[in-house]
């Protein structure tokens, strides 16, 4: 058996395990890398070939493994593929790819990897995702558990803590933009505390219903409790008993509201409209916004005690243009959906579109591009989705409306720039993401390209492998 090159310092933090550093026989990136992770406090193991390591990486040994792509004996998937029908359970993966391979970045997360870099990258980058991992201690990820709400690290993070949280947090506030998916999360958060029985989920979008009819749709009415009110009713606090009660956009409820809907948390009691007699209700429930309910509470426009009190537990769901591991991902659901539905000629996006969603900023985040994935499918009577068939019409709706993103700077430079990006995603996307050729065609060097690249947050390139 080869003996892994090991090195190590005291180390000054609390991770227990050292960490297995795969990467081809390649003395400069190899030894820079080892050098960095000893500084920084890290126990190493650097083998140079897949199968030096193989026979070492067990379940429970390493921390982490950081394996590169591109080995002399097999490819770094390959044996991460191998090392999981072997062991089901193994220790977190980041892996080393070649610039803007989004698809292999997919793919390796869909596997199961916990997080990827693109070369060429910055070391303090990989460290510090390093030390995300290995000093937090995320679960392992097995190959049986397949991901439902995306493949990024945030949402594999996410989506491991619910488990946990479902045993425990009875209160749990979901915050992030408008269509990011906070009742995806919520529903798997439900599906988690059901634990295999039938209990109810009851979404219910507070900034939907009048404030006059609030009361009653949140805690029911008597019959004759108003006009109208001919019998008796259940509201949701009610219909959502031994279940889990989603109050949607919660930064819209009236201040008036938020006093009995305080109160109803803390006592889990409620009363229906025009009635007298109290009813307990057991319900989990889970706040949702949009907003920044603490900046609210500064204006007055929220109450303290409630913020606290719905604060419990708090996960932010970011954007989608900060996860675009998840773009080509849901847009792979998306299509699926399609399909599943649909007798006709199954949908499958092109290599221009799939460039296309890669580049589009998302403002509308999943919302939005289910409806443009959707519209596309639903257009075109044959079985390729392009480009044009995703944005033309869609972006001419938008520019109607005046919603076309422009650029957050006003003056000349801001525009500039802004079009020096687009122009430079048109260059690249013209030529299949090849940076030499694409470096040619802008007139600058492979050099300038990178740095320019790297300024304008160009990462996710959809370069085949």
């Amino acid at each position: 058996m080869v003996s892994p090159r090991r090195r190590a310092l005291n180390r000054d933090h609390s991770v227990s395990k050292p960490i297995l550093c795969l990467i081809e026989d390649d003395v400069i990136m190899g030894e820079s890398l080892c050098d960095r992770f000893v500084l920084e406090g890290f126990e190493i193991d650097w083998f140079k070939t897949a199968r030096e390591a193989r026979a070492h990486v067990q379940p429970g040994r390493y921390a982490l493994v950081i394996s590169d792509i591109r080995l002399p004996d097999q490819t770094g998937e390959e044996l991460f593929k191998e090392l999981l029908g072997v062991h089901h359970i193994l220790p977190p993966f980041i892996f080393i790819t070649g610039f803007g391979s989004i698809e292999k970045a997919v793919t390796l997360l869909q596997l199961g990897a916990a997080d990827y870099i693109t070369k060429p990258f910055e070391i303090d980058v990989l460290v510090e995702k390093t030390k995300t991992l290995a000093q937090t201690e995320p679960p392992t990820y097995r190959n049986d558990s397949e991901p439902t709400l995306g493949i990024s690290m945030a949402m594999r993070k996410i989506e491991a803590s619910l488990p946990r949280l479902a045993k425990r947090a009875r209160t749990v506030l979901l915050t992030g933009e408008s269509g990011v998916g906070k009742e995806y999360v919520a529903q798997r958060l439900h599906s988690f505390a059901c634990e295999g029985q039938a209990r109810p989920f009851v979404p219910v979008n507070c900034g939907a219903i009048s404030e006059s009819l609030l009361e009653a749709e949140l805690f029911g009415h008597e019959k004759g409790a108003f006009t109208g009110a001919i019998k008796n009713r259940k509201g949701v606090f009610e219909r959502a008993n031994k279940g889990t009660l989603l109050l949607d956009e919660i930064g819209e409820m009236p201040l008036s509201m938020q006093v009995t809907l305080l109160r109803v948390l803390q006592d889990h009691r409620i009363v229906r409209v025009g009635g007298e007699q109290e009813m307990p209700v057991d319900v989990r429930i889970l706040c949702s916004t949009n907003k920044d309910l603490k900046a609210m509470v500064d204006r007055g426009e929220f109450r303290e005690d409630l913020f606290y009190r719905v604060n419990v537990v708090h996960i932010h769901i970011p954007p989608l243009r900060e996860r675009c591991e998840d773009i080509l991902w849901f847009a792979g659901q998306f299509v699926n959906e399609y399909n599943q539905a649909h007798a006709d000629k199954p949908k499958m996006l092109d290599r221009s579109a799939e460039q296309a969603l890669v580049a589009h900023s998302w403002p509308g985040n999943l919302r939005e591009q289910r409806f443009c994935i959707e519209r596309a499918c639903i257009m075109n009577p044959g079985e390729r989705l392009t480009a044009s068939l995703l944005f033309a019409d869609h972006d001419a709706e938008l520019a109607e409306r005046g919603q076309v993103r422009e650029s957050t700077d006003e003056t000349l430079r801001g525009y500039l720039s802004e079009r020096e990006r687009e122009y430079i995603l048109q260059i690249l996307a013209e030529h299949a993401w090849q940076i030499k050729d694409s470096a040619d065609a802008l007139g600058i060097s492979r050099k300038n390209l990178w740095e320019k690249m790297r300024k304008w947050q160009i990462q996710c390139a959809p370069q085949k492998t």
